[in-house]
């Protein structure tokens, strides 16, 4: 894009005035260039593994770009997830080079991140004689060689390309070691399933998925707001944003769709430019698909891909085929409907097991309509996780010509069209009188009353069993009377399905806790312990 066309614009980040820096590709280029020069006169370059912690910005872009040319390792940790889960990634992932911003330095010596192995300290803005050692990103370009071509670095399909973290919401964040290979897949599907072409717009609310805009030749709109908390950011900057450039792709957690359709339902607000909206990390309500339908033109659909850290996309279904067909069936208790598989992903179903499956066996295939475990294999597909070899063998399996299936960990099933249902987390599942319930399917029954908000299943011990029992957010506080009303309702709710009517414990929560990266995903392991302690 540099060479063809360089005045095009790359990135935009809107300030907290609601003004907005712009950067070229011809820009953006040259000083991602110069950022590899001088981090290759300091000695790093391939596989050398580089955590960078700044802001979305410019040199946010530049340098994860300049690491990718060089073929240094990047290793992205998400910031929300704590002190201690920042320096356990840390200590996993053995970074050699930190590049931050002045809070990062600080927390990484008050906390002491890594510092066996980090041996080279970059200040990305503000002044280094702070802190002693560490090397100013803006000295390090003025003493670069001007005339680095990063095309001479020879960089393979399979060297490292990166490090980059789960989100931890169900079980300890695990480092996923992603190929260069697996982002070209990645790009490619992205591009090719949604029919992304050069010249859009792109409003990102997710850092690293901001990284794919410019690869696709796109335009890349930085908002301003907390990207740990996707929640919380304000609706009225992001309309201001897609506005002024008319974007026409953006991309939002559940949280924050379902927070921008409310206030822009509200205040009757249209964003004719938008072409298509994507949403992920957790599942998408009807409710919320149709509430933000209403700010897009008519055929603008809001698609809700499927896939995770460990291999993204999977599956794709629009707002247009869930509203108008799948819903019903998701509000009987059948699951989310997450769609057909890109060109390139196979999904297959196998029956549920924590045992290690070390080798692919066709035989090990569930027929249609059978719930289990779902596995997936692709370009898109990584391979392992970093420093942890036992992950990786229960979540890998192996075929004879040395191809790599992923184990999800999530169950579903693939209908009679070939469409994926997703129906929950492996680990939300409750086993209780050899029957299997799974989480998404019980919620979803209970999700269609007005009153509530959401639900989750949990289980609890009684008499030596796991029984299955629902936590309740209801869409606004209620008071004890309204709570017994609401308690019966459900209960009659629940009566009118096979799986649903073993459920007799409900409990009543203010809100639910939730993952940091989406803030979405349900924390149903804190919920459980949560509802051990209620009275019944």
């Amino acid at each position: 894009m540099a060479k063809q066309k360089p005045d095009n614009l790359a990135i935009a980040v809107q300030q907290p005035d609601s003004s907005f820096k712009e950067f070229s590709y011809h820009e953006l280029e040259k000083y991602s260039n110069k950022i590899a020069a001088g981090l290759l006169s300091k000695g790093i370059g391939k596989n050398t593994h580089t955590t960078v912690m700044v802001q979305p910005g410019i040199e946010f872009f530049a340098i994860i770009f300049a690491l990718f040319k060089i073929g240094t390792v990047l290793v992205a940790i998400d910031p929300g997830l704590g002190i201690k889960g920042l320096k356990q990634c840390l200590q996993e992932a053995e970074p050699e080079v930190f590049i931050g911003n002045f809070r990062a330095h600080l927390a990484r010596i008050l906390f002491g991140w890594a510092k066996q192995t980090i041996h080279t300290r970059i200040i990305s803005t503000g002044p280094s004689v702070l802190f002693p050692g560490v090397i100013s990103l803006q000295k390090l370009i003025s003493t670069a060689d001007p005339d680095f071509d990063p095309g001479s670095i020879n960089t393979e399909l399979n060297d490292m390309a990166a490090i980059l973290f789960t989100s931890g919401s169900t079980g300890s964040p695990k480092g996923v070691v992603y190929s260069h290979e697996n982002f070209l897949a990645q790009v490619y599907a992205l591009k090719t399933h949604f029919n992304i072409q050069p010249g859009e717009i792109d409003l990102a609310t997710f850092p690293l998925f901001a990284l794919y805009a410019p690869a696709m030749g796109m335009t890349s709109i930085i908002p301003d707001m907390d990207f740990t908390r996707p929640g919380s950011a304000n609706p009225e900057k992001l309309f201001t944003a897609i506005n002024k450039y008319k974007a026409t792709t953006m991309f939002g957690s559940p949280a924050l769709i379902d927070k921008t359709g409310r206030l822009g339902t509200q205040k009757k607000i249209k964003l004719p430019s938008l072409k298509r909206v994507l949403s992920a990390g957790a599942p998408v309500s009807a409710t919320v698909l149709e509430r933000f339908s209403n700010l897009l033109e008519t055929g603008v659909q809001v698609f809700t891909p499927y896939g995770a850290t460990e291999s993204l996309p999977v599956s794709s279904i629009g707002s247009n085929e869930v509203l108008a067909n799948t819903r019903t069936a998701t509000d009987a208790g059948m699951g989310i409907c997450v769609g057909r598989p890109v060109t390139g992903m196979s999904v297959y179903i196998i029956p549920i097991t924590n045992e290690v499956i070390p080798n692919w066996k066709y035989e090990l295939l569930l027929d249609t309509n059978q719930k289990g475990e779902i596995v997936v294999q692709g370009a898109q597909v990584t391979k392992s996780y970093f420093n942890r070899p036992r992950e990786t063998q229960q979540a890998k399996i192996y075929g004879a010509a040395g191809e790599v299936y992923h184990r999800m960990g999530d169950t579903g099933y693939i209908d009679e069209v070939g469409r994926l249902w997703f129906c929950g987390r492996k680990t939300h599942c409750v086993f209780y009188n050899n029957t299997v319930y799974y989480s998404i399917c019980c919620e979803g029954v209970f999700n269609v009353h007005e009153k509530v908000y959401r639900t989750a299943l949990v289980g609890l011990q009684r008499d030596g069993n796991t029984v299955p029992a629902l936590c309740v957010e209801p869409e606004t506080q209620l008071q004890p009377i309204d709570q017994v009303r609401l308690r019966d309702e459900l209960l009659e709710l629940g009566t009118q399905y096979e799986h649903t009517k073993v459920i007799r414990d409900i409990f009543f929560h203010p809100g639910f806790p939730v993952d940091i990266r989406h803030n979405a995903k349900i924390d149903r392991a804190r919920l459980a312990v949560w509802a051990r302690g209620q009275p019944s």
